[in-house]
């Protein structure tokens, strides 16, 4: 008689060799896991392709050549505006779900995790290892079910380095991201937002001057 993943008891917790064994009972069993409804937007053999062209092509590019990534990334879907900085070690997951305005900037070893669609306001940037994740687990689930939901960076935003900009999250225009921030809400527009779990700090203040001057 088959079994349903409803059917298939609770998992106990393996323990290292010499641990003591205490009891304790896995509160999800991941043999449950089950994203069969997620779809990433194009057929496995796209997705590979892609994989395979931002391995090899992205590291042989120049510096600070970025046409030619700019070209691979619209060949695959993205939208891409005019005059966007990305680096050759920037990683896209899925192209396809992915918008970025003109005169942005993607640093270095930025992560753009688009298992729902990532938007990047013009004038953007986003710095150094910073990590945009569209997907994550739900925790309640004893199936650790897998959610998606979009990311928006607003107009005008900067992500400083390494921060983490989770699912669902909306950064709104002109604010700027402190460094090692970890940010699971909206953050408003125009503001220093810094820490972990990321809060609004202060307005941000320009000087007098208008872009371009």
């Amino acid at each position: 008689m088959s079994t349903t993943p409803s059917d298939v008891p609770a998992a106990p917790l393996s323990h290292p060799e010499g641990e003591e064994n205490t009891g304790a009972v896995a509160l999800v069993d991941l043999r449950r896991y089950d994203q069969s409804w997620y779809h990433p937007g194009r057929s496995k053999p796209i997705v590979l392709l892609w994989w395979l062209v931002q391995a090899v092509a992205f590291p042989l590019t120049l510096h600070a050549h970025h046409a030619p990534r700019r070209f691979l990334l619209r060949l695959f879907g993205a939208k891409i505006g005019k005059g966007v900085v990305i680096r050759p070690s920037a990683r896209v997951h899925y192209p396809w779900k992915v918008e970025i305005g003109d005169y942005s900037w993607i640093g270095s070893g930025v992560e753009l995790y688009s298992l729902d669609s990532i938007n990047i306001g013009s004038h953007c940037v986003i710095s150094q290892n910073s990590y945009l994740c569209t997907g994550s687990h739900d925790l309640h689930d004893p199936a650790f079910g897998l959610q998606v939901a979009p990311i928006a960076i607003e107009t005008g935003a900067w992500i400083a380095t390494d921060c983490f900009i989770g699912p669902g999250v909306t950064i709104g225009a002109n604010a700027v991201i402190g460094a090692r921030s970890s940010v699971f809400r909206d953050m408003p527009a125009q503001h220093i937002c810094v820490g972990s779990p990321c809060r609004p700090l202060k307005v941000r203040e320009m000087r007098n001057s208008q872009p371009g001057d």
